[in-house]
């Protein structure tokens, strides 16, 4: 049994980048962690009528636990930092409480957006950048066998249905994971994110109606850091298919 732990700033972006490798490693037993650093509160609330942002925040945060329900997570970290303020947060602060996670979980492996953002948000930027930060730190806090892989997630067709361009790769993808038994898990766990119908449109097309064909059939990764070890990732064509825990 193997420990996974995925790092996200909102509540929806672990659905549309990783729901499937969650729920594929879930269901092969292993143990999945998800950190959430903020509660979504600045984000949409799609036809709900809701009010202000502590109701927005409470609101998102229960579309998360219903969604990491369908997903098979083992537990769920809520930070609650400030909604699309992480990069005006005290970088150490942040970084601080990362490693704390990072030494209390001992995963074998750490996931989180690549220095893009994906989509370029500030927040999934700085979260980024923090999360490396701390999986190195962590290195001197734990003993070499303890030491986790960190690696990137891309989502490279978020733009295929909308009109918006993603931002350059900073990071070539290295690999992917085979989740074409877990479309439906991935499915329902986007559905649960109701709120923010108008980013599931534009990225997902048909789910919020039960149409999953949208999604495809894997999710991608880049490995940075291994066992204390930085990587230099190297784009390979076409993307082998491999799993975190088979040499």
């Amino acid at each position: 049994m193997k420990k996974l732990l995925f790092i996200f700033p909102h509540p929806d972006d672990e659905s549309f980048a990783c729901a499937g490798t969650m729920s594929k490693y879930s269901e092969a037993g292993h143990e999945i962690y998800h950190v959430c650093a903020t509660s979504g509160d600045k984000g949409k609330c799609g036809p709900f009528n809701i009010t202000c942002k502590k109701e927005l925040a409470s609101f998102r945060e229960n579309e998360l636990k219903k969604a990491t329900d369908c997903t098979g997570v083992t537990e769920l970290i809520l930070y609650r930092f400030p909604d699309g303020g992480l990069s005006a947060m005290n970088r150490e602060t942040l970084v601080e409480k990362l490693r704390e996670t990072i030494i209390k979980v001992l995963p074998d492996v750490v996931i989180t957006f690549p220095p893009d953002g994906v989509t370029g948000h500030n927040d999934h930027i700085t979260l980024s950048e923090a999360t490396k930060q701390a999986v190195v730190e962590s290195e001197q806090w734990l003993k070499p066998h303890e030491w986790c892989d960190l690696y990137y997630v891309s989502i490279p067709h978020y733009y295929d249905h909308c009109t918006d361009h993603a931002p350059s790769a900073t990071y070539p993808i290295t690999g992917k994971i085979d989740i074409s038994s877990q479309t439906d898990r991935k499915g329902q766990a986007i559905q649960a994110h109701k709120s923010q119908e108008y980013s599931v449109n534009r990225a997902y097309p048909g789910i919020l109606e039960g149409d999953f064909r949208v999604i495809k059939p894997y999710e991608y990764y880049t490995l940075i850091r291994s066992k204390g070890v930085e990587i230099t990732p190297i784009a390979v064509e076409p993307v082998p298919v491999f799993d975190f825990f088979t040499v």
